[in-house]
């Protein structure tokens, strides 16, 4: 198959050749990927491009898979209470 052809990032349509690309002009860590083409911050949260990214960049610079590091995961900084959500619904047409 061709890179143009293979999707690595389904939730935000980033190919191979996309991440190649990258690789290409200089880019070499999930970080700097994850900023410029989105991988990893769409609704899977890198639940499934996560480890194919990280491979294709152990593959390209000849690192050892475990020598790269995943992206930085941020979470939630406040949780909202499902009761709130149902009563702001409750008075949304007040």
């Amino acid at each position: 198959m061709k890179p143009d052809d293979i999707i690595i990032c389904r939730c935000e349509d980033v190919t191979l050749k996309d991440i190649l690309e990258l690789f290409e002009a200089g880019y070499d860590s999930f970080e700097e990927i994850k900023r410029i083409k989105r991988v990893g911050m769409g609704p899977c949260q890198a639940n499934t491009c996560g480890k194919m990214v990280q491979w294709e960049i152990a593959k390209y610079f000849g690192r050892r898979l475990e020598d790269v590091p995943f992206q930085n995961m941020r979470p939630f900084t406040t949780g909202v209470k499902l009761k709130a959500i149902k009563e702001a619904a409750e008075h949304e047409n007040d």
